[in-house]
């Protein structure tokens, strides 16, 4: 197994492809890996020789989410955020939403589990394909306020409200359907699939692509959605200062972080303990 944190090759002419390497940790997004993640984002965007990137994780998933055990200890923060309450919020918003601004299109290839960090840094690339047997979810709501508010924008307002008030995943099928994720194929496809799009969009006119890309994204920051999960963010700050948020903490430091996610999840027999 590499050391590397995050792994760079080029599957295709005109095609980067950054591969997401903490497999034994589910490529939980610590400080290091994000770091290196946006680094490379923006590397292959000034590149010539490049005209479309894709995201994906090694080993059985995609992202299950943000580093809660400790990855972080001795790392600052990738880029500095004004400090005070909500600055973790705002910092991540900022970071997977700065992907929008990038010249280049880039497409997250989601398998397994893709889980509160790794979901808004899938939500955050211009193109989503996802496993029909993905797992998109934010557990997290169980004890606490997502970070980034794009469950309404990509969902509809019943199925964001369903998952926000129960933590409850759904399937890469069911993403395609909602429209949060483009398409989605079987497993063994998925690679295959992602760099077919890949290649077509590699074969587009480059300043043309950059500007269509553009396009889409300020209409719909015009609708506003970047105003809007800006505000999700004062609304995360809020919900560190809970009687749930300091219940689960205390769990946390008592029992350890596995036996206090293993409790969250308990009455609902899935992520950590379902079958």
């Amino acid at each position: 197994m590499s050391d590397e944190v995050l792994l760079v090759d080029n599957p295709a002419d005109g095609v980067r492809r950054l591969t997401l390497n903490r497999p034994e940790k589910r490529n939980a997004l610590s400080n290091p890996l994000r770091g290196a993640l946006l680094d490379a984002l923006v590397v292959a965007d000034i590149d010539d020789g490049i005209r479309v990137t894709i995201v994906r994780g090694a080993g059985s998933c995609f992202s299950a989410g943000y580093d809660l055990g400790g990855g972080n200890v001795g790392h600052e923060l990738p880029f500095p955020t004004t400090p005070g309450d909500g600055q973790w919020p705002r910092h991540v918003t900022d970071g997977w939403m700065g992907i929008w601004d990038l010249a280049k299109p880039v497409i997250a290839q989601v398998h397994g589990w893709c889980l509160a960090g790794g979901s808004e840094l899938a939500t955050g690339c211009d193109l989503v394909y996802v496993a029909d047997d993905a797992q998109m979810g934010y557990p997290a709501v169980r004890f606490g306020v997502p970070d980034m508010h794009f469950h309404a924008w990509f969902l509809g307002m019943r199925k964001a409200m369903e998952m926000m008030v129960t933590g409850d995943s759904i399937t890469g099928i069911e993403a395609v359907e909602l429209g949060w994720a483009n398409a989605s194929a079987p497993l063994e496809d998925l690679e295959d699939t992602v760099l077919e799009v890949a290649c077509r969009i590699a074969a587009m006119p480059s300043d043309v692509v950059q500007l269509n890309k553009r396009a889409v994204h300020r209409q719909m920051e015009y609708m506003g959605l970047r105003a809007g999960l800006r505000a999700g963010t004062d609304i995360c700050a809020l919900g560190v200062h809970t009687a749930s948020m300091a219940e689960f903490l205390a769990e946390v430091a008592e029992s350890g972080l596995t036996t206090a996610l293993q409790q969250r999840d308990k009455p609902f027999n899935d992520y950590r303990t379902g079958g």
